[in-house]
C-alpha cells in the first residue's frame, strides 16, 4: 500500500516515470543567481533590498507554477511548502 502510495505521489503526469526534480525553469534560474549575488556581496543597502525582493518574488512565482502545472503531487506539495516559508518569513 506505501509503495502504491509513493509511486502515485511521484509518478510524472506527463512522461509516466518518477520525478522528484527537475531542471529549474527561467524564473527560478533568475532566483537562484539573485541569492548567489546577495551572498557574495552581502549588500544591506538598495541593491541589498532589489536583490531580496527578485530572490522571494521569483520564489513566490516559482511556487504557485509549481503548485497549478507541478508535474505530480510531490511537486505541488514542494511548491506549496516554499510559498508557505516565503510567505512566513515574509510577514515575519
Amino acid at each position: 500500500m506505501l509503495r502504491k502510495f509513493l509511486i502515485w505521489f511521484f509518478r510524472n503526469r506527463e512522461t509516466g516515470v518518477i520525478t522528484v526534480a527537475q531542471a529549474p525553469n527561467l524564473i527560478l534560474w533568475i532566483a537562484i543567481v539573485a541569492a548567489l549575488l546577495r551572498w557574495a556581496w552581502l549588500s544591506s543597502g538598495q541593491a541589498g533590498v532589489a536583490l531580496t525582493v527578485i530572490i522571494k518574488g521569483g520564489l513566490l512565482l516559482w511556487a504557485a507554477d509549481e503548485i497549478v502545472r507541478g508535474v505530480n503531487p510531490w511537486r505541488r506539495c514542494l511548491g506549496t511548502a516554499v510559498a508557505i516559508y516565503e510567505i512566513v518569513t515574509t510577514l515575519s
